[in-house]
């Protein structure tokens, strides 16, 4: 079963160096966002990834969403940023925005589904983006099996998950609502996942950049 350790601004000096050392040998963690929890696992490790994929019973052919502490750490994730890519993290970072981006190349193709392409999003949770500038990025897809409502709780995550993660770090229930929007940044820009924020905001704010969004 999952250890459970609360999560705040208070406990990351103290967390941070056991939550790094699951990640660094393969482990998994849930983790909470300003939507629902997630699963973070190393993403540059082929294996870890793998048993993230295993446990969710995830179908092929979708990258995984990575999550950041900052900006800093998008050159660790991505082989370069588009002008579009720029006026998206300008607009919507931190948010509920995760962007489809040029993959690294040293990125496990697992993380990627071979599409070239990363998810990346800078939560606007902030537990969690003080705890990744300590640990660097983690997966951040959803805390659930493939299928099943995503986890708005710690204890949500405990029931289907406890037996197949390492470590939960609770804060408290997350908002929940819809999930992170997702955007793929090749043009013609298009939204692949409606979300959390609207399809009509992000056509808005690349409208005055002269930038169409497709239907």
């Amino acid at each position: 079963m999952a250890t459970v350790h609360p999560l705040s601004p208070a406990t990351i000096p103290t967390l941070a160096s056991s939550v790094r050392s699951v990640i660094r040998d393969g482990g998994l963690i849930a983790i909470p966002t300003e939507t629902f929890y997630g699963l973070g696992a190393n993403p540059f490790d082929t294996a870890a990834v793998d048993r993230l994929l295993a446990i969710k019973n995830r179908e092929e052919g979708k990258p995984i969403l990575v999550l950041i502490g900052d900006v800093g750490q998008l050159p660790l994730l991505i082989a370069d940023m588009p002008r579009i890519g720029h006026i998206l993290t300008e607009a919507f970072w931190p948010g509920a925005l995760t962007i489809l981006l040029p993959a690294h190349p040293s990125l496990p193709l697992n993380l990627t589904a071979r599409s070239g392409l990363v998810g990346v999003r800078l939560s606007s949770c902030v537990s969690l983006t003080e705890l990744l500038k300590q640990i660097g990025p983690v997966t951040g897809t959803s805390a659930n099996r493939s299928g099943h409502p995503p986890a708005a709780t710690a204890e949500q995550v405990q029931q289907e998950l406890g037996h197949e993660v390492d470590m939960i770090l609770d804060a408290g229930r997350t908002a929940g609502g819809l999930p992170s929007t997702v955007v793929d940044v090749r043009e013609p820009v298009r939204i692949v996942r409606d979300g959390a924020i609207p399809r009509q905001t992000i056509r808005n704010v690349l409208e005055t950049h002269g930038i169409v969004l497709a239907a």
